[in-house]
């Protein structure tokens, strides 16, 4: 299978790393918590072939023994549910948050059940997937809640978040930089070639535009968020009424209250209605008010995450 998400991605979602065959090993799901958690129901782990260790399940507290019973898994080729914390037999090993966290671990998928996973990141459409606890068998499943019904886990997957960045200068640069350093995969659409020069990263693709437009090759759907950073805000616009033909989870524009104001204006010229035109959010970010572009990168990124 050819590897589709980059390298910080394997480490960020290792189920869609395992799916995508950028590794091979136990997987490790959490499967019930019970009060304060780490992690939530369904996080992923995945301890490879070669020994490696590919995300985490808690705060350090529990992988070296997960180890030790993934050893076990891909000795026998069983699946097998482990139990920390509150009922646990492990009284040796204690969660400092407290409470339980029962893990479950499945020897190397087979490649039917992989591919099964891997449609949330090619066909980039949720999918639900079961794991029968007795089996480890993965099939897919009608639409589900998370978690564990009866004699089986259901956990309900969406595509990994991506980003259309648009803008020129510091701001639309240093969010990208951030957001790709996080494993992201995205689109820079700039008129500015300076801010197009950025290093090449995988999963990234560059635009180059002349005139305020959403190019037809970006790629948009309702797992993308879309950024417009530019201090000529002339350009917002126009691209904003291409975006309005896809939809997306999340599009916002910098600038003050008063610019977006007028952009709302704007927008209404170009024939935009109102439902469209309150998609978009702006000032964008957590902080009200910020002095450089990379307090603004993290701050339009949390808020992001947070609406998701």
């Amino acid at each position: 299978m050819t590897p589709i998400i980059s390298p910080h991605s394997d480490i960020r979602d290792p189920l869609l790393a395992l799916a995508t065959g950028h590794v091979s090993g136990v997987l490790a799901l959490v499967i019930r918590t019970e009060g304060p958690s780490y992690r939530s129901v369904g996080a992923s782990m995945v301890f490879s072939d070669n020994g490696v260790r590919i995300g985490s399940l808690s705060s350090g507290c529990i992988e070296a023994d997960l180890a030790l019973h993934a050893a076990q898994v891909l000795s026998d080729g069983s699946p097998l549910r482990v139990l920390y914390g509150t009922g646990s037999p492990y009284k040796d090993i204690r969660l400092p948050c407290g409470g339980g966290l029962e893990i479950l671990l499945l020897p190397q998928p087979r490649p039917d059940e992989l591919s099964l996973i891997a449609t949330v990141v090619t066909d980039r459409r949720p999918v639900a997937i079961s794991i029968d606890f007795e089996t480890g068998r993965i099939s897919r499943s009608a639409p589900t809640v998370t978690g564990i019904h009866g004699d089986r886990f259901d956990l309900a997957l969406i595509p990994p978040l991506r980003f259309a960045v648009f803008g020129k200068g510091p701001e639309a640069t240093t969010f990208t930089r951030l957001v790709q350093s996080l494993g992201y995969e995205g689109d820079l659409v700039s008129p500015d070639l300076e801010t197009l020069s950025i290093p090449p990263v995988s999963g990234w693709v560059t635009h180059e535009i002349r005139s305020p437009i959403c190019p037809e090759n970006v790629a948009l759907d309702d797992r993308t968020a879309v950024l417009l950073f530019f201090h000529d805000h002339e350009w917002e616009a126009p691209i904003l009424k291409g975006v309005f033909d896809h939809d997306t989870c999340y599009i916002g524009c910098q600038g003050s209250w008063q610019t977006s104001q007028t952009r709302l204006a704007e927008l209404k010229d170009l024939g935009v209605c109102d439902e469209d035109a309150q998609k978009v959010r702006g000032p964008i970010g957590l902080i009200p008010s910020v002095r450089d572009s990379s307090t603004l990168a993290v701050s339009v990124l949390a808020e992001i995450l947070a609406s998701q």
